[in-house]
């Protein structure tokens, strides 16, 4: 941090008595060491963060920060005021004020130090000997780290929660982190990591907090278990100082508690065998948490950054008291039970999985809302209506044949940017943002190449591939600021926009006229075949990958203004076969419900609308807690359904809908017969299989907390009531 501070930044006597103020004269300080550009510009990013959220702090500490395209380097200026200034903080003004100043590509290192800054401020120590410090250059040394904060004994600094006799241990916040999640972490005595996700018990934990049995993990023998996540708009101050916050509270309750810290120098994601141990979760963020379906199932306290600053002791007791009370988040809709699981590792296949469905996942609303814009265009004003003229030189208030038109062609809008969206979110699950901009530009040469999906898959792993390699590149300190706003568009766009006009456009294109013309030539068996095949994988993990990649090439063929007749077939055979798992769950939960414990005779009744609103997802709780019954009944129930739906030549020109759309389809009774045959049939093989069990009676078949015939086998999540 030597050359991030120096006595040149520091005023023990700061006059400022505004926050204005205060960071315009350390500013100044910063500008005439040419560490900023621009002073103005400087402050108005400085005044624009602080609009987001006051950066005040309990303790009487201020630390405005930003990232400004006006910094050249990493800086951090100290004033300490004898007056205070108020900087929103709960308790009063702030007499330590940090103006922290990043450049928009401010590099990883020098963000890791400007974390350890953060997290340092939670020690009383530290604070208390800024207060001291006599000279400039001392602060600044102290600030460094090259001077030890003497052990003062005192309070005076620290926040709400923070130990008042705060040890050496607390001053290398390194390795406090590295402690903390060794400990946590299993394998690192050894421990099989199942058992570590079982408390070494065998049994889940949450499920041990949900199950009714009232049972702390203190009492079987091993601390409470948290992990957290903490993050701020700009990830550079309060990101890192929750952090710090909670750890030290952990420590004082005697907690284990790991945390994930989604600040600017990235972040590296927690072990998920640590998840699967944990009790429960802090979320600590003032943006939103990434990936955040990794801790569904648990008990969970979500918050602001400034609470687990400011009072993390309260947090921990709170998470303390739902986990003992059985409150637990239901699992995400967007997961499926193999992803909730996690992976202790990712080769290159499931990172794949995961770009791809970065895309699919921002494409799908553009999808839904397009499609079914377009069709309720048709159902207004005919299917003559993509012949209409613009509505922009024709529309009559008083005629159905232009609101027709306009729905239409809005949604035609809307799935133009099918393509872009899902190559630049996959390019964005690839790169982070600085994908986006290759990723919209080459998914949109795809479309004018006529290299529809296919074309939108390659250009989206092309342009993530492009800017990782850029990113690899060593670049001179001077031009950090000026890559991720000038440099990696401008290049990432023109690399991406070669490689799809010149030398892959014409041949994906080609193929992609190629599949569509086989399509359009399926009849009979082979027709039957590919529903039959479609409905086995909308139902093989409901709503996960392989559901998505069925769902995406139905959707593909619709996506166009006169859509074939095959592909309308295939959109119909995809959705009916994507509303029978949670309808035959529905269905057998109201006719065998001794058969299924309460929460799943709960979840039933959401089942109902679930599935009739084509929400695949709805039957993950009945899959999560017994996978061997429930997803091989409902493959078989799907394949039902998609083979009868394209025997029947049932067409669907909307993506969604369930049967809120039914008027829109093709053939509509026998759409719904194959629908019910689908339901039918899943709904006799699960009652089946679990009816194979052996019975348990008694008290044990009457809820999650015995021995419940429906019960998830030891280690499985417990479903929870919608």
């Amino acid at each position: 941090m030597s050359d991030m501070i120096t006595a040149d930044l520091v005023d023990l006597d700061l006059s400022a008595d505004t926050k204005e103020a205060a960071a315009r004269a350390l500013a100044e300080r910063m500008v005439a060491l040419g560490r900023v550009t621009d002073l103005d510009g400087f402050l108005a990013d400085v005044a624009a963060r602080e609009a987001q959220m006051p950066t005040g702090l309990d303790g009487g500490i201020g630390i405005p920060h930003c990232r400004s395209e006006h910094v050249t380097e990493p800086t951090l200026a100290f004033g300490r005021s004898t007056a205070g200034v108020d900087f929103g903080a709960a308790d009063g003004p702030a007499d330590l004020i940090f103006l922290i100043a990043a450049p928009a590509g401010a590099d990883d290192a020098h963000l890791t130090i400007l974390s350890s800054l953060a997290r340092q401020l939670m020690n009383a120590e530290f604070t208390a000997a800024l207060r001291s410090a006599g000279d400039a250059a001392g602060a600044a040394a102290l600030i460094r780290g090259e001077e030890p904060a003497p052990a003062t004994g005192t309070t005076t600094g620290a926040t709400e929660g923070t130990s008042e006799d705060a040890t050496e241990e607390t001053r290398d916040t390194g390795a406090v982190s590295a402690a903390a999640s060794a400990e946590a972490a299993p394998g690192s005595t050894g421990e099989d990591p199942a058992e570590a996700a079982a408390g070494g018990t065998g049994e889940d934990p949450a499920g041990a907090a949900a199950g009714g049995t009232g049972e702390n993990p203190d009492e079987r023998g091993r601390p409470f278990r948290i992990v957290a996540v903490t993050s701020c708009p700009t990830g550079i101050a309060h990101t890192y100082m929750a952090a710090e916050s909670l750890e030290n509270a952990g420590r004082e309750a005697g907690v284990d508690l790991v945390v994930e810290t989604q600040g600017s120098a990235g972040f590296t994601r927690l072990d998920p065998a640590v998840i699967a141990a944990a009790d429960g979760v802090i979320f600590a963020h003032d943006v939103p948490v990434r990936d955040k379906e990794r801790f569904a199932g648990k008990a969970t306290v979500d918050t602001d950054v400034k609470a687990a600053i400011n009072r993390p002791g309260e947090l921990i007791g709170e998470v303390r008291d739902r986990a003992a009370r059985g409150e637990v988040t239901s699992a995400s809709p967007g997961t499926t039970p193999v992803e909730r699981g996690g992976e202790t590792g990712e080769g290159y296949g499931t990172k794949l999985r995961k770009w791809l469905m970065s895309g699919v996942s921002y494409m799908v609303p553009f999808v839904a809302a397009g499609g079914l814009l377009i069709a309720l265009g048709f159902a207004i004003g005919g299917y003559e209506i993509n012949k209409a003229p613009s509505v922009m030189d024709h529309f009559v208030w008083t005629q159905a044949d232009s609101w027709g038109a306009l729905l239409f062609q809005i949604g035609g809008v809307a799935f133009a940017f099918l393509v872009p969206v899902l190559a630049g979110y996959i390019a964005y699950g690839m790169a982070d943002r600085p994908g986006l901009v290759p990723g919209f530009v080459g998914g949109s040469i795809a479309l004018t190449v006529n290299a529809g999906f296919l074309g939108g898959l390659a250009a989206g792993l092309l342009s993530g591939g492009v800017v990782l390699a850029i990113q690899r590149v060593p670049i001179p300190k001077a031009l950090r600021g000026i890559m991720p706003v000038v440099v990696i568009p401008l290049i990432s766009a023109a690399v991406v926009g070669f490689l799809m006009f010149v030398v892959i456009g014409k041949p994906i294109a080609s193929a992609q006229s190629g599949m569509t013309d086989w399509l359009n030539g399926l009849s009979g068996a082979n027709a039957i075949l590919l529903g039959a095949l479609l409905g086995l994988m909308m139902c093989f993990d409901l709503g996960g990958p392989v559901n998505k990649v069925a769902y995406t090439f139905a959707t593909a063929g619709i996506a166009v203004a006169s859509p074939s007749d095959s592909a309308m077939k295939i959109m119909a055979a995809v959705m009916a076969a994507g509303m029978v798992p949670p309808l035959a769950m529905a269905l057998a939960t109201t006719v065998r419900g001794r058969l299924f414990n309460a929460a799943e005779r709960e979840n039933g009744k959401a089942a109902w609308v679930l599935g009739a609103s084509f929400i695949s997802e709805g039957a993950i709780p009945f899959a999560a807690a017994d996978p061997l019954r429930v997803i091989p009944s409902s493959m078989v129930g799907g394949a039902v359904t998609g083979a009868l739906s394209m025997a029947f030549g049932a067409t669907l020109r909307a993506p969604h809908g369930g049967i809120f759309v039914v008027p829109l389809i093709g053939n509509p009774l026998l759409y719904l017969v194959a629908i019910a045959a689908g339901v039918c049939v899943t709904t006799a093989l699960v009652i089946v299989l679990k009816g194979l069990r052996k019975p348990v009676t008694g008290a044990a078949a009457q809820g999650p907390g015995g021995a419940d015939p429906a019960a998830p086998t030891p280690g499985a999540k417990q479903p929870v009531a919608a």
